[in-house]
């Protein structure tokens, strides 16, 4: 009996700790204490579908936690939830979620380092790209206009074409 008794303690305190260990980590060691009002009932589900559809999903990675079907945006979602319902603003939950999961997980991000490479070198293709299609045209305009022997003009022989010219008479 007192095996089984040492048994069931050891067991329950072993899943003590492990249940502590999973624990998400408070978002106030990340992000400080909330800085908004608590939100209930329908505003919450409101909030909470807002504030989700600007998280990516980490599995499905085209759509938000609020349209993902998986698991982890599931438990994302309810993340979010809690920390509407304990005060937590839209900016402190975005930023607790970019902290854990980098700036990734944001669905648009922020226009600084290296993602504002991403916004500017399409934008600076386009502008280089026109640049070369105007200068090749005007390139075009301004070429030269074929001598006519009519008008008085000499034309120029090309030996290529008089050849040519010869062989087919």
């Amino acid at each position: 009996m007192r095996v089984r008794a040492l048994a069931a303690a050891f067991v329950l305190a072993a899943s003590l700790l492990l249940a502590q260990e999973s624990k998400v980590p408070d978002a106030a060691q990340f992000v400080g204490p909330p800085q908004g009002t608590a939100v209930t009932g329908a505003m919450l589900d409101q909030r909470t579908q807002e504030v989700a559809g600007l998280i990516r999903c980490p599995v499905c990675q085209g759509l938000s936690i609020a349209d993902s079907p998986s698991e982890m945006a599931a438990n994302m979602k309810g993340q979010v939830r809690e920390l509407l319902s304990r005060g937590y603003t839209q900016e402190q939950i975005l930023k607790y979620f970019e902290l854990s999961y980098g700036q990734f997980v944001l669905l648009k991000p922020k226009f600084q380092g290296f993602n504002a490479l991403v916004w500017i070198l399409p934008i600076l293709a386009l502008v280089i790209g026109a640049v070369i299609v105007v200068t090749k045209a005007k390139k075009l305009e301004a070429a030269p206009i074929a001598p006519n022997p009519e008008a008085g003009q000499p034309a120029e022989v090309d030996p290529y074409i008089a050849r040519v010219r010869e062989l087919t008479k």
